[in-house]
């Protein structure tokens, strides 16, 4: 796998198809390789060139000690488009992505053609800090929860209950989140922690924009996410039932249709 050296760190990356450059954005703790599952080859087949890579926080990236702030992110995506010659380019992100996908449209038009914002959010809300507060305090209380308990965890707080009441798709869901062990990456999340309320901000990107919101999301459930699309000028929300967090994992074909229609008009 390639790297690039942007704003003091390595960030891994990986290139794929042929076309406009769309670079995908991945949430807090998990591989630029999720992507690849279901989003990457779609985008291909639609004659996109697909552009994904780790943030700092995941080998085979960079591993800093110490919290992140979102402006870290951003700076680092930015240098990975200018290293790699993308801009102005597409981009795609998911939860903690989304959130660096909207700060570089705002802050660097010039290198965004368009973006979609999944699964995203320009603040928190009550539940949410309480949820972060809590699992923070496992944490910084040492407090390692058994592998099974915590991809439980996961699964019920990243899936919808259409995933959860079938016993074929949640006991595939289990297994995987209990074989990767659901590491978390601390600095990431205290990147996200430190999002503030960005609703005003957002009033300034100028750049093409869609929404994604899960219907059943209880990590940025849709009130949140369409916060965002009601802040950033001109821009859709399209909400796709039956899914959670992971919903370009649970509802793939929907997710692809929206990218897909979406960035054809750009």
């Amino acid at each position: 796998m390639p790297f690039v050296n942007t704003n003091g760190v390595r960030l891994s990356y990986q290139r794929s198809g042929s076309g406009t450059p769309v670079l995908l954005i991945m949430g807090s703790s998990a591989s630029g390789r999720v992507w690849t599952m279901h989003q990457t080859p779609a985008l291909n087949r639609a004659g996109y060139e697909t552009v994904t890579f780790d943030n700092r926080g995941i080998a085979p990236s960079d591993v800093p000690a110490g919290d992140y702030t979102l402006s870290d992110l951003v700076a680092d995506t930015r240098g990975l488009i200018e290293r790699l010659g993308l801009g102005p380019c597409h981009l795609v992100g998911t939860s903690l992505g989304a959130m660096i996908a909207q700060e570089l449209a705002l802050s660097a038009p010039e290198l965004v053609r368009s973006a979609v914002l999944i699964a995203s959010k320009a603040r928190s809300d009550a539940f949410r800090r309480a949820q972060s507060a809590a699992d923070r305090a496992l944490r910084e209380n040492g407090i390692q929860l058994p592998a099974n308990y915590e991809a439980v965890k996961t699964v019920t707080e990243m899936f919808s209950p259409a995933t959860l009441n079938d016993e074929a798709a949640v006991t595939s869901m289990l297994e995987l989140f209990e074989l990767t062990g659901g590491s978390t990456s601390v600095g990431q999340v205290a990147a996200v922690e430190s999002l503030g309320d960005r609703r005003e901000a957002l009033r300034g990107i100028t750049v093409p924009c869609r929404v994604i919101a899960f219907s059943d999301d209880l990590i940025c459930p849709p009130h949140l996410v369409a916060e965002v699309a009601d802040a950033i000028p001109g821009c859709d929300l399209v909400e796709i039932p039956d899914c959670g967090h992971l919903g370009y994992l649970e509802r793939p074909d929907e997710v692809n249709t929206a990218l897909v229609e979406f960035l054809g008009k750009y």
